[in-house]
């Protein structure tokens, strides 16, 4: 589907509190193709990993990230908040009508993040938490290569890793790259390894954030990736 919201008609968002909660939403569903034919980003394969995470720490899989993750590279304004009891400065996420009026995003998605996405955080803490991961300081320098290895290609110019998007800019430049969409809120955190650039760009409505991105990747390219 292409509006996320049509889930919430048979699936009220309020029910889904933990990756166990999205199974019903998918687990009976036919797979659209034999595992390893071919490439399909999806979901519901991150819903899983959160599972098998919870069952190997014996952890619910945001208590794990906030100890293992946000409290590790001191990302101290990440977390995984629910949408009714938000921090007091937190950016409210809009959704515009056809007819160019807005809305809030409070009925449009989970009640609170899963492992396949959901987790508040601002430019700052992303940030730390690219510096804390390029310094091994969360996965050993090994695991920390394959994250970054690109395991299957997308396209002509983009590969995917564990999680992260790697794109060949141009000859001499490319981007690592995690972003993220859901109604009302975007999200794109790229590290530039030739320069050790970072840039991250959030925003409360749902296409807000790539606009900005191309703008500044198109600056750091004419100024060659120089900081």
């Amino acid at each position: 589907m292409t509006d996320f919201e049509e889930v919430f008609q048979d699936f009220p968002m309020y029910r889904l509190r933990r990756p166990i909660d999205f199974l019903p939403l998918f687990q009976d569903q036919k797979r659209l193709f034999t595992a390893g034919e071919r490439f399909h980003y999806n979901n519901a394969g991150y819903i899983l990993l959160g599972l098998v995470i919870e069952q190997l720490t014996k952890q619910p899989f945001a208590d794990y990230v906030t100890n293992e993750l946000f409290a590790r590279a001191q990302m101290t304004q990440s977390g995984y908040f629910r949408l009714d009891s938000l921090p007091a400065d937190t950016a409210i996420g809009h959704i515009e009508n056809e007819d160019g009026t807005w809305r809030t995003n409070h009925y449009a998605l989970p009640i609170i993040g899963g492992s396949d996405g959901g987790a508040f955080l601002t430019a700052s803490d992303m940030e730390r938490f690219w510096r804390s991961l390029l310094t091994h300081q969360l996965l050993s320098e090994s695991m920390t290569a394959q994250l970054f290895h690109p395991h299957v290609k997308v396209n002509d110019v983009a590969s995917y890793g564990y999680g992260v998007w790697l794109k060949q800019l141009d000859a001499s430049h490319e981007k690592w790259h995690i972003m993220g969409y859901d109604p009302g809120v975007s999200f794109h955190s790229a590290y530039y390894p030739q320069s050790e650039t970072i840039v991250t760009v959030l925003s409360n409505t749902s296409d807000g954030a790539y606009a900005l991105v191309q703008a500044i990747e198109q600056l750091l390219l004419e100024k060659g990736i120089h900081t």
